[in-house]
């Protein structure tokens, strides 16, 4: 059985890796680029690179990102989840409301895993189909009709669910018949129009 890894550690290969999620990189990545944890430990001594989290470290000279702290969470959720509800709302600049907390969506086998869940990180579970994803940068993110939907069941402020809505039809983003279950959610308190 023959390795892909290379012989030698190999700079560009890491960098490139790096470079897809906002200057961060994982163990695994570095170990695909060449990379042992020894080797790692020396470039972290002599500041080429920074531990972030466990398992996730930056390109300490790579340019920051608005958004790069995405980028650590998804690394840490080992590129299998998905940013959702009010940050995906968030996101996709349908609420003024900045949310205080980051809301990640895990697939369902994940339910049983024991994590450690970073400091204001919300997790949902469910199996997030490739059609109800888009990208936000370097990260996934639902689109706009899974996100309302997501919201409208997670029983989101009327307000902002409302205003999420409003907007997304707004722009053309959903449609009239792409909503049903928001306003389900919103009948009790208005409607839409409210």
């Amino acid at each position: 059985m023959t390795s892909n890894r290379p012989a030698k550690p190999d700079w560009d290969r890491l960098f490139r890796a790096a470079e897809s999620h906002d200057g961060h990189f994982t163990t695994r990545e570095a170990a695909d680029a060449g990379y042992s944890p020894a080797l790692l430990c020396k470039y972290m001594v002599n500041g080429r690179v920074a531990r972030v989290r466990r398992g996730v470290y930056r390109v300490v000279h790579f340019p920051t990102a608005d958004h790069e702290a995405l980028a650590v969470l998804w690394l840490w959720s080992e590129q299998a989840g998905v940013f959702s509800h009010l940050t995906a709302l968030s996101l996709h600049g349908l609420t003024d409301a900045l949310p205080v907390q980051t809301h990640l969506t895990l697939p369902c086998a994940w339910q049983r895993r024991r994590l450690r869940v970073p400091d204001r990180v919300v997790l949902h579970h469910a199996d997030v189909p490739p059609g109800e994803r888009t990208w936000f940068g370097s990260v996934p993110v639902t689109n706009a009709r899974r996100t309302l939907a997501d919201c409208a069941r997670a029983d989101v402020a009327p307000d902002l669910l409302r205003q999420g809505t409003q907007q997304a039809l707004r722009r053309g983003l959903v449609t009239a018949r792409e909503i049903s279950e928001v306003e389900r959610a919103l009948a009790p308190f208005g409607g839409l129009e409210g």
